[in-house]
């Protein structure tokens, strides 16, 4: 699984979060997305790592840009109670 975090600028509010995280669900199979205005990002879980291009390249078409991307691997949650019982 990857975590990728997608900084934009632009964002003014909840629809153009919705907006976002549209265009990112429509270009790429995502697990989830998740955009805050207030913060100025998104945040894309993904069983692939995504193109950064591409990924630059949908969210230009929506009139926002991107300013930075990083990404990195992360663990699968396998249920809520996982991450209490890690030692």
């Amino acid at each position: 699984m990857f975590e990728t975090t997608v900084k934009i600028d632009g964002m003014m509010c909840g629809m153009c979060e919705a907006h976002i995280s549209d265009t990112i669900r429509s270009a790429f199979s995502v697990k989830k997305v998740s955009a805050s205005h207030s913060k100025g990002q998104a945040v894309v879980l993904s069983e692939q790592p995504l193109d950064e291009a591409a990924l630059r390249a949908a969210i230009a078409k929506t009139g926002y840009e991107v300013t930075d991307v990083s990404s990195r691997p992360v663990e699968a949650k396998k249920g809520f109670l996982a991450g209490l019982f890690k030692k």
